[in-house]
């Protein structure tokens, strides 16, 4: 299969991810915020309606009503709300196939384990910590917290942890932080496949036997919908972070990696509270400048930590430059690429000219340079001494001479 071919696969299940994937956490969002403002009724949670409200959108009015049909019939048609979930996991795990596991599009295996691990044993572990991930929340979902819920919280916490920095050490950061977003929307896909679902079918046959819902089989469907919605926040953050290689190929990247969760669930959090917390405004903003200022000063710190390419003995010319260029950079990024795994041009870059490889200059230096993470997994074989000579021309203000 051609690299133009597995892009088009890879731009087909990307767009299907994401467009189920805001349909998911939009309705997850909505009845999280439903069940948080209705206006009780009157006389218990076992009354039918539980709560009512009224909306207003799209030019109409709406009346919502939350109930587990005490004495009544089983209504028709009735809306399921599955597939969306269903959808993003199913694309998710096709992305990981094209991108990581058969399409080759993006590094496995970390810089401390290239040669130590081969491709699939990088798959092996990429997989296995989502599958560890999983059972242990399972495990302790089911069988620990119902007796014992503040000791499965720390459990899981711990293993979520430990799982997230063992990949950081493993894994290519970029499939590190990738993963550990995949473990946490398995276990989300999880939760709808293996207790909303299976929890609403009881309700329904419930109904149908004229006996009601049984409000314990809501709460327990509830109870993991809103592990859910804590987990939205930094799934999505995780996912987007693999565009950003200052985060993903951090020599700290397991502390901005736990950062980067940390700050999405105290955010869901005081959103969740906004009802009940009349302080949650200036709150959140404490939260999201507390957050972005530990995420700098990681940064900040860690660079200044960070060993340094040292500078070429000599002055660079622009000679030097294009020809370190052309060997490790120009076999992908060209109007005619040499290696086509990663597409034509990958991300629009081209250093076909003069024009082109100077306008880049500051991606370059903060790429091969600052971060190391291209070419991806060094696959040309790029030297320090290379490095050090694009960083010292960059110094000297990437010029043309």
């Amino acid at each position: 299969m051609s690299g133009a071919q597995i892009e088009l696969l890879d731009m087909a299940a990307r767009w299907i991810h994401v467009i189920a994937a805001i349909m998911w956490a939009g309705n997850s969002l909505l009845f999280n915020w439903l069940d948080r403002s209705l206006i009780a009724a009157k006389g218990g949670q076992t009354q039918s309606p539980i709560g009512t409200i009224w909306l207003l959108h799209s030019g109409g009015f709406y009346y919502v009503e939350k109930t587990l049909l005490a004495g009544q019939r089983l209504p028709a048609p009735l809306h399921w709300f599955k597939w969306q979930a269903y959808t993003t996991w199913i694309s998710g795990a096709a992305l990981l196939v094209i991108v990581y596991y058969a399409g080759g599009r993006a590094v496995m295996a970390g810089p401390a384990t290239v040669g130590v691990l081969t491709h699939s044993e990088a798959v092996v572990v990429g997989i296995g910590a989502i599958l560890a991930g999983w059972i242990i929340y399972e495990a302790m979902q089911r069988l620990v917290a119902p007796r014992m819920p503040a000791f499965a919280v720390i459990v899981w916490v711990t293993s979520l942890m430990a799982i997230s920095f063992a990949l950081t050490l493993l894994l290519d950061g970029r499939a590190a932080f990738v993963h550990t977003g995949a473990m946490l929307g398995t276990i989300m896909a999880g939760n709808v496949a293996m207790t909303i679902v299976p929890s609403q079918r009881e309700l329904v046959a419930s109904v149908a036997e004229g006996r009601g819902g049984d409000p314990a089989v809501s709460a327990r469907a509830k109870r993991v919908s809103i592990h859910n919605n804590y987990f939205t926040f930094p799934v999505i953050a995780l996912m987007l972070s693999s565009h950003f290689p200052a985060i993903y190929s951090n020599r700290w990247s397991a502390v901005l990696l736990l950062l980067l969760t940390a700050i999405g669930v105290a955010v869901r959090h005081v959103l969740n509270l906004r009802w009940t917390y009349p302080g949650w405004k200036p709150a959140l903003g404490g939260i999201i400048a507390t957050g972005m200022l530990a995420l700098w000063m990681t940064l900040r710190v860690s660079e200044g930590s960070a060993a340094r390419i040292p500078e070429a003995s000599a002055p660079v010319t622009f000679a030097e430059v294009r020809h370190v260029i052309d060997r490790r950079c120009g076999v992908c990024h060209s109007d005619r690429p040499t290696d086509l795994l990663f597409g034509v041009a990958p991300g629009g870059v081209i250093f076909d000219t003069p024009a082109q490889i100077v306008s880049r200059a500051g991606r370059i230096e903060a790429r091969a340079v600052t971060t190391q993470t291209m070419p991806p997994a060094n696959r040309t074989g790029m030297t320090e001494a290379e490095r050090a000579l694009l960083g010292t021309w960059i110094a000297g203000g990437a010029g043309i001479r």
